[in-house]
């Protein structure tokens, strides 16, 4: 199988898994302000889903309407969940439908920060899938600081997970 379509796979597995064990979370934690880049963990996953819309629609040549990266807006957890899923099968429906040549169209861009950018679409699935991952990490750090151990999410359990069920 194609790694495009094995990584959309990992990330939709590992956010709904991360995004779950959270639920037993007061929203009190969940909303507390902490030393992370986006002041708590709703708003950091929350972050994180929001650049997912954001490189989705760059992907199919539309505007996402945001002019920050951080939006004051900001769900509950179970809107996010819902949201997460979401957009997560749209990736990994996307990852199936591309034919080898498409992988490797250039997409332009602008940064929500200002200036213009290209990337292949492969790259931007690749970005998508580390950027997310990078955000459950900083996530899983203030799970730490809470005393609660957050699932292992880890590539390697993914594909031993997925080879048992199959």
């Amino acid at each position: 199988m194609r790694e495009t379509k094995v990584l959309t796979r990992y990330k939709a597995w590992a956010d709904d898994l991360f995004l779950s064990a959270l639920s037993f979370l007061p929203d009190t934690e969940l909303t507390a302000p902490r030393p992370i880049v986006f002041g708590s963990l709703i708003r950091t996953l929350s972050h994180a889903y929001q650049m997912d819309h954001v490189w989705k629609c760059h992907l199919l040549g539309k505007p996402h309407g945001l002019t920050t990266r951080n939006p004051q807006d900001c769900p509950d957890l179970a809107e996010l969940i819902v949201n997460q899923r979401c957009i997560d099968e749209w990736y990994v429906n996307y990852a199936d439908s591309l034919a080898e040549s498409e992988l490797e169209e250039v997409v332009e861009f602008e940064f929500i920060g200002g200036g213009t950018g290209q990337m292949s679409r492969r790259d931007i699935l690749m970005h998508v899938v580390n950027h997310t991952t990078y955000h459950r990490g900083h996530a899983a750090g203030i799970l730490y600081q809470l005393g609660v151990s957050p699932p292992t999410t880890d590539f390697p359990v993914f594909l031993r997970e997925r080879d048992k069920a199959t």
